[in-house]
């Protein structure tokens, strides 16, 4: 008969082990669940937005695949209201010495995100001239 106690025993607590298990695993695959549907809710209700750091970088590098000139500066950087607008110093023709390699300034635009929108060549000048636009 003790026998048979402890078989009893023996199966009561293997089964409330597995039930303990059980538990734990609902419980892990409903905090996971939850965390998942946060995490949606969070992305739906308001996107990262780009740091200004990401911006420029990513503006460089579309400027340059579109026109295929490497960008060397950025001159000037804003927040707009319909997105970002730079000025970006780009190296449109390498000359020996260098002081006469012709530079350019473009104006880009970029939306919100950073995908640029649009650019043009605002000025064309020598890398070695100073400035003559501000009057001096």
């Amino acid at each position: 008969m003790a026998n048979t106690n402890n078989t009893s025993e023996s199966q009561d607590s293997q089964q409330s082990s597995q039930e303990s298990q059980d538990s734990q695993k609902t419980q892990k695959s409903d905090n996971s669940r939850s965390t998942r549907s946060s995490q949606k809710t969070q992305s739906k209700q308001e996107p990262r937005r780009p740091r200004p750091m990401e911006i420029l970088r990513e503006a460089r590098a579309q400027l340059a695949e579109l026109t295929g000139m490497t960008a060397e500066s950025v001159s000037s950087f804003e927040q707009t209201e319909d997105g970002w607008a730079l000025e970006v110093e780009v190296l449109e023709l390498e000359r020996v010495p260098d002081t006469m390699s012709l530079m350019a300034s473009y104006q880009v635009e970029l939306d919100p995100d950073g995908q640029l929108t649009g650019y043009k060549r605002v000025r064309r000048y020598e890398r070695g001239r100073a400035d003559t636009r501000g009057g001096r």
